[in-house]
């Protein structure tokens, strides 16, 4: 429930950070351009608050539901218009000033995470070392000859700062199915090239690190309960927040993880943990829960959130911090690259390389934007960013009730010298509509399925 109350305003504030940006930009250049603009408005439904310009006699709105939001332009389509008023209607513009209005939307979403990546880089962007774990051994990594505790400094000389660089990076070339070279580094400081074979890889992220057998490393530390689930086998076996746990079985466990994959192998055993208690060892016996993962496989659950002593990873930790001049164009290229895999991975959904799981609706973004919120500004501020470049890709999709639709009947217009029948532009948003449909439909799906788990 605490989440929740975190979730629901970090969601509002950001849903309506983005839309008034998203809004303002074809407020701006239509009022630049001479369209008379009649509302501005966040949100969509009856109004909430607002108020009327003095001078411009435009009503500022806040509207009920905040999920979008609109600028209403005098036009003769929507009814009738004064004569005098006739040259300023949306309408009666050039195909051309019309397009700049439309596209000036997603094109502020986009100078707006650069704004925000900005930001976040002259923060300083906190992370983990671009280090990797003990690879499976039919694995692509260890096949490549990857071993725990390596480094991965460069990808294609690309440098590499922490582990979301790695994950965007391969995931990109990953789209690309080609080799690639890595530059890696090992705890002896030494470094030395890898190449790694993605051609027979799949191309969706969820299976993709699977596939190549890559996970952070995790140093030697022993786990520890971080936090115990009620009526759980950990709360039914007087397992305490704070135990260490050194041993299952007489079996050592020197990382959560594998404390984690040793519980999973073990549903509805009986187990014998050696724990740690205020410098006292104790051996508690605990019979474990068994539940079907997503593959439909028995799992073991201890029914415990696993962490670790968090001095343990101090060394883990990376920050890259800039200055305001060299942030620029890092924010710039950073903007660029999720632009590009964000239109990539759609472009591999349309075809079925990409599962459609990956698509995301407000639930799913709702938690992110809690959980952002409440790690700190850089996290939320670089959440901002990443759904502002989502937002604009998504408007520039050519279908006819968002932007790019727009621009469509608008280019097809210049080109003709004449616009679309009303005929097919009318089939072309009942089209437009129903796949705008499809998608929140799926995108509520897939997210009531992660709440489920």
């Amino acid at each position: 429930m605490s989440d929740w109350l975190m979730s629901v305003p970090a969601f509002i504030v950001a849903i309506g950070l983005l839309v008034a940006v998203h809004e303002y930009g074809h407020f701006w250049v239509a009022r630049r351009m001479g369209v008379k603009v009649l509302r501005y408005s966040i949100g969509f439904g009856n109004r909430v608050w607002g108020f009327t310009g003095r001078r411009s006699g435009i009503e500022y709105w806040l509207s009920a539901i905040p999920l979008g939001g609109y600028v209403k332009m005098l036009d003769e389509r929507e009814g009738p218009v004064a004569e005098a008023d006739k040259p300023y209607a949306f309408n009666r513009q050039h195909p051309a000033r019309r397009i700049a209005i439309v596209a000036a939307g997603p094109g502020v979403n986009f100078l707006f995470a650069i704004a925000a990546y900005w930001l976040v880089f002259m923060i300083g962007v906190a992370g983990i070392k671009p280090m990797i774990g003990a690879a499976p051994a039919d694995s692509l990594a260890a096949q490549a000859g990857l071993r725990a505790g390596d480094e991965i400094v460069a990808i294609d000389d690309r440098r590499i700062e922490n582990w979301e660089d790695l994950r965007l990076g391969l995931i990109e070339r990953g789209l690309d199915g080609d080799a690639v070279d890595l530059q890696v580094r090992n705890d002896e400081g030494s470094v030395r090239r890898v190449g790694l074979d993605l051609s027979n890889v799949p191309a969706d992220p969820e299976k993709l690190f699977d596939r190549l057998g890559l996970m952070p490393y995790q140093p030697p530390a022993t786990p520890l309960i971080a936090d115990v689930v009620a009526d759980s086998a950990a709360s039914r076996a007087g397992l305490q927040r704070g135990d260490q746990i050194q041993a299952v079985d007489g079996d050592a466990m020197d990382t959560p993880q594998a404390l984690v994959e040793r519980i999973q192998a073990s549903p509805g055993e009986r187990v014998r943990l050696t724990v740690v208690r205020d410098g006292e060892t104790l051996d508690i016996p605990v019979t474990l829960a068994s539940v079907e993962n997503a593959d439909g496989v028995a799992e073991g659950r201890l029914g415990a959130q696993i962490g670790v002593d968090a001095a343990a990873w101090q060394s883990m930790r990376t920050t890259r911090q800039l200055g305001p001049l060299a942030a620029v164009p890092a924010a710039a290229a950073k903007t660029w690259e999720v632009s590009a895999l964000t239109v990539r991975l759609m472009a591999r959904m349309v075809t079925g390389e990409v599962s459609l799981r990956n698509v995301s609706g407000p639930i799913q973004i709702a938690n992110y934007a809690g959980q952002t919120a409440s790690i700190g500004l850089e996290a939320f501020v670089g959440f901002l960013a990443l759904v502002s470049v989502s937002l604009a890709v998504l408007n520039l999709l050519p279908i006819p009730v968002l932007d790019g639709g727009h621009l469509l009947y608008y280019s097809i217009e210049w080109i003709r010298g004449r616009p679309l029948s009303e005929a097919v532009q009318v089939a072309g948003q009942q089209v437009g509509m129903v796949a705008l449909l499809m998608l929140m439909t799926l995108a509520f799906y897939n997210d009531i399925l992660r709440l489920l788990g």
